[in-house]
């Protein structure tokens, strides 16, 4: 029989089971239902990583798929500091020569971080990630792990089991690598300015940190949305050794790389171009010089230099004098700007080739001012104008032309707004509107006086009177290309607009052929086997809103054969020492740079020619297109 006793602690031990149980059930309760969510974040925290796949950036391409720029495959060399021990200043002294790095540098890169804890007690982070140098080639890679391999960290004997573990960590996992990409401009300097530059920029992701390159300037940065791609990403499970398990992959989306930009631009027309002003700059000592050949049929951009320029594979070499000044700087025209007036003119019926105009002999009163000639002309015809660049029959031929019609044409040549070449940086001139002209504006403009423009703005102009009349959207790149080479967008040449009509077009051309010969202003620029059509310039430069007296930027702009056309190219010094007048020292480099081009693109010689001029002339013919004392 039981006895009270008994049944009392029979009871006791009841409630005392029924409270662990209500105790158990409440805990179960409160992990799976009540803090669910928290729980299985920290479970995904602790056992499941993202693991960033960074895309390949493309390469950018000349017309003839010659690399430009072009990304190789590199190794990011990191430490996990919390498998190194003590052994840090051992490590630092094999791999610092191999890394390039200080010693002292990467000694403190392998400790583990301390910090204080909210209490401010001193705590140590057991960091797992640090990165010890970028862009490590495999060669050197490899030098490492054998480095690593060898060496016994100070332990002597038979190791221990702990020992034994402790170093297989330390030599398989301590120091590991992880794949980047380097950015390289094989060719140097050449066409610096175009294809601009690219650095690094780190994002960080959980305790790891990642690179990308990112354009800084020219196409890498007009066109980086293409080159970088999309980045892919992992979601996956790991063990306790931090390892991926693959079974458990969640999620796996792969990277698309960057496209491939192929551009117009020709590398050995642009190296063409680039030597031929790097002689010019030592013989004239510009402060800069820029040259420009165009396709006038397609617009297209086969080359576009400026020295000084730099190494984008070195961006300590880019200073604010080595920018692109072919479309971030502006300045007067001088006498290339005639173009504008005289084909407007003939387009309206204004004047003819064979109309006269009298020059005044070198003053011409206008408006309460007086212009000038560099040489006193008497009578001239309004070819005689382009041939002899006559200041004050160009303003003569404006004034009949009239202010809205010498507006509307210049506008209509794309002086004022942006010619839409996509690089960064590009300006749009000034081309003031008729209400806020002067009274003598109407007689400055028409030489290329109060009106601001890009070189790249003139030497497009150009290329229109080259093709026909027609104004052309300069074309820099030609397509995109995945990496098989695999054209996914294909771009075509873009007709803005004519400016003048074809039988306009034909006289210009005339006109403009007459500049090189010896009774013109450039008899330097004429070619052997080809008739060049061009037009000179020399502008006094324009500081703080006053004319400088002995600075000044010469320019000469033309294309070839005359009667069809298949290059314009323009060349452009800023305060040459040697000379300043645009057909002087501007004319003979055009010359270098067209005969060289027309012997790489295989352009068939002119069947009949003028007289060429003999040295003597072309001594004697130095005349000056532009008064340098306008004022």
């Amino acid at each position: 029989m039981i006895n009270r006793l008994q049944l009392k602690r029979a009871l006791l031990l009841l409630i005392f089971l029924s409270a662990a149980f209500a105790g158990l059930g409440y805990r179960l309760v409160d992990l799976q239902v009540l803090r669910h969510d928290e729980l299985s974040r920290l479970e995904q925290d602790n056992t499941q990583r993202e693991f960033w796949q960074a895309p390949r950036r493309g390469n950018i391409l000349d017309t003839h798929g010659n690399f430009l720029a072009m990304s190789v495959p590199v190794k990011t060399v990191c430490a996990d500091p919390s498998l190194i021990g003590n052994q840090q200043a051992a490590v630092a002294r094999a791999l610092a020569p191999l890394l390039g790095v200080p010693e002292a540098d990467l000694y403190q890169k392998l400790f583990p971080r301390v910090s204080r804890n909210d209490k401010g007690e001193l705590v140590t982070n057991n960091l797992h990630y640090v990165r010890l140098q970028r862009d490590v080639s495999d060669d050197t890679w490899q030098k490492i792990r054998d480095t690593m391999n060898r060496m016994d960290f100070g332990i002597d004997g038979t190791p221990s089991r702990a020992e034994r573990q402790f170093l297989h960590n330390l030599r398989a996992d301590a120091i590991f690598a992880e794949p980047d990409e380097m950015r390289v401009y094989p060719n140097g300097s050449l066409a610096a300015q175009v294809l601009g530059f690219s650095s690094e920029q780190d994002i960080k992701m959980d305790d790891h940190v990642f690179s990308q390159i990112v354009g800084r300037d020219g196409i890498e940065l007009a066109l980086n949305s293409k080159l970088s791609g999309v980045a892919g990403w992992r979601v996956t499970d790991t063990d306790r050794a931090q390892q991926e398990l693959v079974a458990l992959r969640d999620e796996n989306v792969e990277p698309r790389d960057g496209l491939n930009v192929v551009l117009t631009i020709d590398s050995v027309i642009q190296d063409i171009v680039e030597t031929s002003l790097a002689k010019a700059m030592k013989e004239h000592t510009p402060h800069s010089i820029t040259g420009i050949v165009i396709r006038p049929s397609t617009g297209e951009v086969l080359a576009m230099a400026t020295l000084p320029s730099y190494d984008p594979n070195h961006p300590d070499t880019i200073t604010p004098e080595t920018r692109d000044r072919c479309i971030t700087d502006v300045m007067e025209p001088g006498s290339t700007f005639k173009i504008v007036v005289v084909s407007g003119a003939l387009n309206e019926g204004v004047v003819r080739l064979n109309d006269t105009f009298d020059c005044e002999h070198g003053h011409f009163a206008y408006a309460g001012r007086i212009l000038h000639d560099a040489e006193p002309h008497g009578i001239l015809t309004t070819e005689g104008v382009i041939t002899e660049s006559s200041n004050i029959g160009a303003a003569k031929i404006g004034i009949k032309l009239g202010e809205d019609l010498l507006y509307d044409y210049a506008a209509d040549y794309g002086f004022g707004e942006r010619t839409g070449i996509p690089l960064p940086g590009e300006v749009s001139g000034i081309l003031h509107p008729v209400k806020d002209w002067s009274k003598i504006s109407i007689a400055q403009i028409p030489m290329g006086h109060g009106v601001a423009v890009t070189r790249l703005q003139m030497v497009m102009a150009m290329a229109a009177l080259a093709n026909h009349g027609w104004l052309m959207r300069p074309m820099l790149v030609k397509s995109l290309t995945d990496r098989d080479g695999n054209v996914v967008e294909q771009y075509a040449p873009q007709q803005v607009r004519q400016v003048v009509s074809e039988a306009t077009d034909k006289e210009m051309i005339e006109a403009l052929k007459t500049v090189v010969t010896p009774e013109g202003t450039a008899p330097g620029a004429a070619m052997k086997d080809y008739v060049v059509a061009g037009k000179t310039g020399t502008a006094q430069k324009v500081e703080n809103g006053v004319y400088v007296t002995g600075k000044y930027e010469a320019s000469f702009i033309g294309f070839f054969p005359a009667d069809n056309p298949q290059v314009c190219i323009s060349i452009v010094m800023d305060e040459p020492r040697e000379g300043y007048y645009g057909g002087l020292v501007c004319g003979p480099v055009f010359k270098e740079v067209a005969e060289r081009c027309a012997s790489y693109l295989n352009i068939p010689p002119d069947q009949h020619l003028p007289p060429q001029p003999n040295p003597l002339q072309l001594v004697q013919a130095t005349r000056v297109h532009n008064n340098p004392n306008m004022p």
